[in-house]
């Protein structure tokens, strides 16, 4: 019985001593940096797409002052802690009102 009993674990622990080794990992791919995308130019800075210069008369306003009904397609009426989107589109006007006192403090364009 002990023989039986030493021929098994000699059994066990040669087959757990003879474990394969690993394949080797193969070597990491080259990737090419994607194509170019052609941006569009910047549109020029003193170019007023938005009314930026007439609307500058609404800072220091009440937002109760703009005119209505404004048109949201061309005008983006929002507190300064709003959340907003972030698409940029020039030729849309941002007026930002303090949200505490209605008071417009800043106008941008897009």
């Amino acid at each position: 019985m002990n023989r039986l009993l030493l021929t098994g674990v000699v059994l066990v622990l040669a087959s757990c001593s003879s474990a394969p080794e690993p394949a080797p990992m193969p070597p990491p791919e080259t990737r090419t940096a994607p194509p170019a995308i052609a941006l569009p130019k910047p549109s020029e800075p003193d170019k007023d797409q938005c009314g930026l210069k007439e609307a500058q008369a609404f800072v220091g306003k009440n937002r109760t002052d703009l005119p209505a009904p404004v048109d949201p397609s061309r005008w983006r009426v929002a507190c300064t802690t709003c959340p907003v989107t972030m698409d940029y589109r020039p030729d849309r006007l941002n007026i930002l009102f303090n949200p505490d006192t209605g008071v417009v403090q800043q106008v941008k364009c897009g």
